[in-house]
C-alpha cells in the first residue's frame, strides 16, 4: 500500500493521514478544530501540533465553538500558561475570536460548513499531484477564502493557513495520485 510521504514513520501522523486528512468535513465543531489547529501550526510543523492535539482539545473544550467563543480572560490566561499546547497568546486570542466569527457565519448561512463549502460549490476539488513538490502552499481558492474570512473578522487565516485547513477538511483532495487515499476520497 502506497501513501503520501509526509507522515514518514510517525504512527500518529500515519493514522491521521490514513483516517482523517482529506475526509470531507460537514460538522462545524470539526471545522473549528481545523481552524484552530492550523492557525497554531503557522510557523511550526504539523507533527508538533498533532502530538499536542489532545491538550488542545482540553484547553479549547473539544473545539465546541460556543464554549471557545465564551472563554473568559482567566481561561485565556490559563491557556497561555499551559505548556502542553503552543503558548502563543495571539493565537489563543485568535481562536476565541475565530470561534465567535464562525458562530456568526453559521447563523447567517445555516452552518459554517454551508458557508465554507459554498466556495467550491459543495464539491471536492480533485487535484492529481504526482509528486509532493507539486502541491502548492496556496491556491486561488485559498486566496479567496482567506480574503473573505479576514473581511468577516477572522485572524490567523492567511492563504497558506486556509489552504492547509481546506486540505485537511477535504474541500481539496491533495493526496498524491499514487496514494491509496486519493482514489478512496474521490466522491
Amino acid at each position: 500500500m502506497t501513501r503520501c510521504p509526509w507522515p514518514a514513520q510517525d504512527p500518529l501522523m500515519i493514522q491521521y493521514h490514513d483516517q482523517e486528512w482529506g475526509v470531507p468535513v460537514r460538522d462545524d465543531r470539526l471545522w473549528m478544530e481545523h481552524i484552530i489547529l492550523d492557525a497554531f501550526q503557522a510557523g511550526l510543523s504539523w507533527r508538533t501540533i498533532l502530538h499536542k492535539r489532545e491538550a488542545f482539545r482540553e484547553v479549547f473544550f473539544n473545539f465546541e465553538p460556543q464554549r471557545v467563543a465564551r472563554m473568559s480572560a482567566k481561561q485565556i490566561e490559563a491557556a497561555g500558561q499551559n505548556a502542553a499546547i503552543v503558548r502563543n497568546r495571539q493565537k489563543i486570542r485568535a481562536a476565541v475570536n475565530n470561534a465567535a466569527q464562525l458562530l456568526r457565519l453559521a447563523e447567517q448561512h445555516g452552518s459554517f460548513s454551508n458557508f465554507i463549502w459554498s466556495f467550491s460549490d459543495g464539491k471536492v476539488v480533485q487535484n492529481r499531484w504526482k509528486k509532493i513538490e507539486e502541491i502548492p502552499a496556496t491556491s486561488p481558492l485559498s486566496d479567496q477564502v482567506s480574503k473573505v474570512l479576514k473581511q468577516a473578522g477572522f485572524s490567523f487565516v492567511g492563504s497558506t493557513i486556509c489552504y492547509a485547513f481546506l486540505q485537511a477538511a477535504g474541500v481539496v483532495n491533495d493526496h498524491l495520485v499514487s496514494c491509496f487515499r486519493h482514489k478512496e476520497l474521490i466522491g
